[in-house]
């Protein structure tokens, strides 16, 4: 299934490339490796209905150099038969207020590309704000290379 999910061209369109199967592995294994390290990371979603696995949403820790890493980032992916039903926005949602009063983060980032309009629309929901625009290191595609990034602090979670 989350193998299935990587390759989906559709769902990686705003990534450089769909995964294959190891490159799928790999990232599951550096998945449980955050949770190892550092006690949070990326939480499979699933239907309650069915316990169906979508997607994922949670937190990474972003090391990529820029001028705000290293950084907790907030994200998520879902199949894209599980697109439109609000899922990404409450699994977010959900995840900040783990984040914030939980894990004590005092500050959640998030990024996409620049055009995935989808994703922009999930952060200005749950609260995030755009701080600027920045070329994501290592991406040669044109349309993929130019990002956005917004924030949120905890002390502006917890006034909302």
């Amino acid at each position: 299934m989350f193998s299935q999910m990587n390759k989906d061209s559709d769902v990686m369109a705003y990534f450089p490339k769909t995964l294959t199967e190891k490159e799928t592995l790999n990232l599951y294994t550096k998945i449980q490796t955050e949770f190892d390290q550092f006690g949070y990371g990326l939480y499979a979603v699933e239907l309650k209905s069915t316990g169906e696995f979508i997607g994922f949403t949670g937190f990474h820790w972003a090391t990529f150099e820029s001028s705000f890493t290293p950084c907790i980032e907030i994200g998520w992916r879902l199949k894209k038969e599980s697109w439109g039903k609000g899922y990404a926005t409450e699994g977010a949602m959900a995840c900040l207020n783990v984040g914030f009063t939980q894990l004590n983060f005092d500050k959640i980032i998030s990024f996409t590309a620049a055009i995935n309009d989808p994703s922009r629309r999930v952060m200005e929901k749950i609260g995030l704000t755009y701080v600027k625009n920045f070329d994501f290191p290592g991406i040669d595609n044109k349309h993929l290379i130019n990002h956005v990034l917004f924030s949120l602090d905890r002390q502006s979670y917890t006034d909302n």
